[in-house]
């Protein structure tokens, strides 16, 4: 006899259409935090190009890319957001109001930080950029996340295998971060010690912001609670 599977937690969110997410309720909490999330990840992002010291394994990815197909950084972008979307469809993930949100603010948001943040001078200074940025990425990605309104192009790689394989955040989304970056690398794409330290400690923090920082939702077909915060059913 199959075993029945556990119940949805903030650690393995339940897959909610945009509908089901707008009629989910709590938006004024939700709305705000996904707001926020968003602009932060962005500013965050920002912060560890600025360290110097490395780029996330995306931006690293997208610099192999770049290098490999020679096009530009921005096509290369384009063209890897593109084939991440192509992979929702065998995870079955669903598009929200959090997936358009996180290619319009996301964007603005970095181009607004590096605007006003000042380049790091010395060292210690790159070293407190690199840090802060990789906890405020952390906790800022868990942020939006929480809110449930859908995940961007390239978190729904890591719901959707979080969601399918049940394993923790941490251990998807470090093994995605790894691999991600070492593709990058092999593509002819600049590795750095941000870029590693991104890598092995984005996973382990998103795993531990994101049941403190998931929204309690209700069920709107009157079922039940959907996800309470902290992750208990």
């Amino acid at each position: 006899m199959p075993q029945p599977r556990p119940a949805p937690t903030a650690t393995h969110p339940p897959r909610m259409n945009a509908l089901t997410q707008l009629r989910a309720g709590r938006t004024a909490r939700r709305v705000p935090q996904l707001l926020l999330g968003l602009a932060g990840y962005g500013a965050a992002v920002m912060m560890l190009v600025e360290s110097g010291l490395g780029t996330a394994s995306w931006s690293v990815l997208t610099d192999g890319a770049a290098k490999s197909l020679g096009i530009s950084f921005g096509w290369a972008t384009n063209l890897i957001s593109l084939l991440v979307l192509l992979a929702w469809i065998p995870l079955r993930e669903l598009p929200g109001l959090g997936t358009v949100l996180n290619v319009a603010i996301v964007g603005f948001a970095a181009d607004a930080t590096a605007a006003v943040l000042p380049t790091p001078e010395g060292t210690p200074a790159a070293l407190a950029y690199l840090t802060l940025g990789l906890v405020a990425l952390g906790f800022f990605d868990a942020l939006y996340l929480g809110a449930q309104y859908g995940s961007g192009p390239r978190d729904g790689i890591m719901t959707g295998l979080v969601r399918i394989t049940r394993l923790p955040v941490a251990t998807v989304r470090t093994g995605i971060e790894v691999s991600v970056a070492g593709l990058g690398w092999l593509l002819g794409g600049t590795l750095g010690l941000g870029t590693v330290l991104v890598a092995l400690g984005t996973g382990p923090l998103v795993g531990w912001f994101l049941p403190r920082l998931t929204v309690r939702l209700g069920d709107p077909s009157g079922v039940g609670p959907l996800v309470q915060d902290g992750g208990q059913p």
